[in-house]
């Protein structure tokens, strides 16, 4: 028992010291580059039809060898002044867009100003947009907000299609339930409608080392459950009134977008594969974003939008800080 006491120690006083570190990190980098490394943002569109008819130009090439090369660039050059020609202002588009979520869905930012670029050249009763999102969930506020994004394309009335090729639990999926319809791969994660909270709390062993922790708060629920203070039966019972609040809103949320889900037997916290979701009604039709974008591109143009921001060195350290510390005291999350 004594060991496992100064383990715990030991290992608070590690975190402790890494922080330190980190944040010394931080400053440093921060005067560093004061004045040199500025917040950069870039707006890409890429045509992923024109991406496509280069590869199928690169296989043929590759089949037919030296003796064909010549003959097939001089084919190929009058294919892509051909297609240039042909191409129509007023055919069909498709925004391709893409998300990768972490525990803070960093990328809300990027998805943000992509949806934004979107809307001012969309047109509803021709266009469309695809989402491929890959997340397993994360921070409520963070998702919230994502799924937020999501929804002005379907406030706009544009048909929104989220393709998920690995994984959409949890706040993922909150995401993806916006959309007119779900494309998931097979062996895809899906699901997961629950919420979770987890805090250490290590006041006992700081009070074996005569380390007292004062917390005072305004207001009877301001502080539920902390790290370093002594929690309390009411502040439990609190917390789990927040989480259960968390996961109706969850449900309602799901239910506004998919109405026919059978919340009472899938929002347990359970994930599904892909393969088992599609009768569970949680998802639409099964097939990877690749088969999917190949298909629309025989009808549609197809625009990839990707928007960088470009963080000092100071704020991508201070980011990973937050990060780190978000971990390893985790917060309620979907």
């Amino acid at each position: 028992m004594e060991f496992i006491q100064d383990y715990g120690l030991f290992l608070a006083k590690t975190l402790t010291l890494l922080l330190v570190a980190l944040l010394l990190l931080g400053v440093f980098a921060a005067l560093m580059s004061r004045g040199r490394d500025r917040e950069r943002e870039d707006l890409t569109v890429k045509r992923l039809n024109d991406r496509y008819r280069d590869m199928e130009h690169t296989l043929r090439q590759g089949i037919l060898g030296r003796r064909g090369g010549r003959r097939l660039i001089r084919q190929f050059k009058r294919e892509n002044k051909q297609a240039d020609k042909e191409r129509d202002e007023n055919r069909a588009r498709v925004f391709v867009l893409r998300f990768h979520g972490d525990i803070r869905a960093s990328h809300v930012e990027n998805l943000r100003q992509e949806i934004t670029a979107v809307l001012t050249q969309v047109r509803p009763e021709t266009d469309r947009a695809v989402v491929c999102l890959d997340s397993g969930g994360g921070l409520v506020a963070s998702y919230g907000l994502a799924a937020a994004q999501l929804a002005r394309l379907r406030d706009k009335g544009v048909d929104l299609t989220i393709a998920v090729d690995r994984i959409a639990a949890s706040g993922g999926y909150l995401m993806a339930a916006v959309a007119n319809r779900i494309v998931a791969a097979p062996f895809a994660v899906v699901g997961s409608i629950g919420v979770v909270a987890q805090i250490p709390n290590i006041n006992r062993m700081l009070r074996r080392h005569d380390v007292d922790i004062e917390l005072h708060t305004a207001g009877e629920y301001k502080r539920t459950l902390t790290v370093l203070g002594e929690n309390t039966p009411e502040g439990r019972e609190k917390f789990r009134q927040e989480l259960e609040e968390t996961h109706r809103l969850f449900k309602v949320y799901l239910k506004r977008y998919r109405p026919a889900l059978d919340l009472d037997r899938l929002a347990t916290g359970e994930h599904w594969y892909g393969e088992q979701a599609l009768p569970l009604g949680l998802v639409d039709e099964l097939r990877t974003s690749d088969d999917l974008l190949m298909d629309l591109s025989r009808e549609f143009d197809l625009y990839e939008i990707r928007y960088r921001k470009r963080q000092p060195l100071s704020r991508r350290i201070t980011l990973a800080v937050e990060s780190a510390v978000e971990r390893l005291l985790w917060r309620d999350s979907v």
